[in-house]
C-alpha cells in the first residue's frame, strides 16, 4: 500500500481505533473526523457534527487519497426503542450524507470512499450460501444497510469509486459481541443461542484491518464486499469452539423466548443470520491469517 492521506470517521472505536493505529504504523497521513478530539500521537483529529451537511472539516476531504467511513451508533447498547432505532438510522445516514456532500463538492476529489455496512443486509437467510450478489432483506437491519448503502454510493462518480463493507462478526477481546461472550463462558454457564443452527458470518479484527487495507489499495474492487472469514459458522459450532478454547461447559442453552424477553428485538440480530461468504475477497486471493474460527479464537485467548 502505497503511502497515502487518508481520512478516517468514525475512527476511535472498536474497529476505527486499531484501523487508524495500523494505518499510522504504516506511514500514512491519518486524519480523523471526531464528535470529541482526543489527541492521540501521530493522528490529526477535527471535531464534527455531522447533520448531512458539509461543515468547516469539510476541507480535510478535499485532497485526500481515500476516505474512510465507519461512522455509527454501536447496535449493541441497550434494547431498541423506537428512538434508538431512529439513533441508529440518524447517526449512519447523517455523517455518510455529510462526507459524500464533502467529497462531492472537493476540487480534488478522493479516489475512493470505504464505507461501513454489514452482512445484516441480507436479512435472515438460514442455511443459504450468500454471496455479494444477494439482495437486501426487508427487516429492520436489512433496511438500514440498504440504506446506508445507498447514501455512500451517491459519491460514485468517475475516479471516485465506492466500496461497501458488510462485515460479519469482528472477533477480539476488547470489545465487539466476543467480549460479551466470554463472560457467562468464564463463569460456566455458556451455551448456544436460541436453535443454535443461525450462521454466524465472524472475522478476526486482524484480518478486518488486512481487507480494509487491500480494498483502499486495489482500484479493480469496488461495491459490496463481504468482510468475513471463509468459514461460515453456525452458533452451535461457533460455541463449541469457544467453550474448548476456554475449557469450559457448553451445556447452558438460551431459549429464543428468554433472550428476546431480556433484550427485546436485539435478539433478532443473534438469533438469526446469514451464512455470508467472502466471494470478492476468494476470488481477488487475499490471504486470510485466520480462515479457521479455532484458530482465530486460540490466538485470541492466549493473549490473557
Amino acid at each position: 500500500m502505497t503511502w497515502m492521506r487518508v481520512l478516517v470517521t468514525g475512527g476511535t472505536g472498536f474497529l476505527g481505533g486499531p484501523l487508524v493505529a495500523r494505518l499510522v504504523n504504516a506511514g500514512h497521513d491519518l486524519t480523523v473526523l471526531t464528535r470529541r478530539a482526543s489527541r492521540r500521537s501521530g493522528v490529526r483529529e477535527i471535531e464534527w457534527q455531522p447533520t448531512g451537511d458539509v461543515g468547516p472539516w469539510a476541507s480535510e476531504v478535499d485532497g485526500a487519497d481515500v476516505v474512510i467511513n465507519l461512522a455509527g451508533e454501536s447496535l449493541a447498547k441497550g434494547r431498541w426503542t423506537a428512538a434508538r432505532k431512529q439513533r441508529f438510522r440518524d447517526s449512519r445516514l447523517q455523517a455518510t450524507r455529510s462526507v459524500v456532500a464533502a467529497i462531492t463538492q472537493a476540487g480534488k476529489r478522493p479516489t475512493a470512499l470505504v464505507s461501513a455496512s454489514a452482512v445484516g443486509y441480507y436479512g435472515p437467510r438460514g442455511s443459504e450460501i450468500v454471496t455479494e450478489s444477494e439482495p437486501a432483506g426487508t427487516d429492520f437491519l436489512g433496511t438500514l444497510a440498504r440504506e446506508w448503502e445507498a447514501a455512500a454510493l451517491e459519491a460514485q462518480r468517475p475516479g471516485t469509486r465506492v466500496v461497501l463493507l458488510r462485515t460479519g462478526l469482528v472477533l477480539e477481546r476488547d470489545g465487539g459481541a466476543l467480549q460479551r461472550l466470554l463472560i457467562p463462558y468464564r463463569l460456566g454457564v455458556g451455551g448456544p443461542l436460541g436453535s443454535g443452527q443461525q450462521y454466524w458470518p465472524w472475522i478476526h479484527r486482524s484480518d478486518w484491518m488486512g481487507i480494509v487495507e487491500s480494498l483502499v489499495s486495489n482500484p479493480a474492487i469496488d461495491g459490496p464486499v463481504n468482510v468475513t472469514a471463509p468459514t461460515p459458522e453456525t452458533n452451535a459450532s461457533f460455541s463449541r469452539a469457544l467453550a474448548a478454547a476456554l475449557g469450559r461447559p457448553n451445556v447452558f442453552r438460551v431459549p429464543a423466548a428468554v433472550l428476546r424477553l431480556a433484550i427485546g428485538e436485539m435478539a433478532d440480530a443473534v438469533l438469526t443470520g446469514q451464512r455470508a461468504i467472502p466471494a470478492k475477497m476468494t476470488a481477488a486471493k487475499y490471504s486470510f491469517t485466520f480462515g479457521r474460527l479455532e484458530d482465530a479464537l486460540a490466538a485470541i485467548l492466549r493473549r490473557g
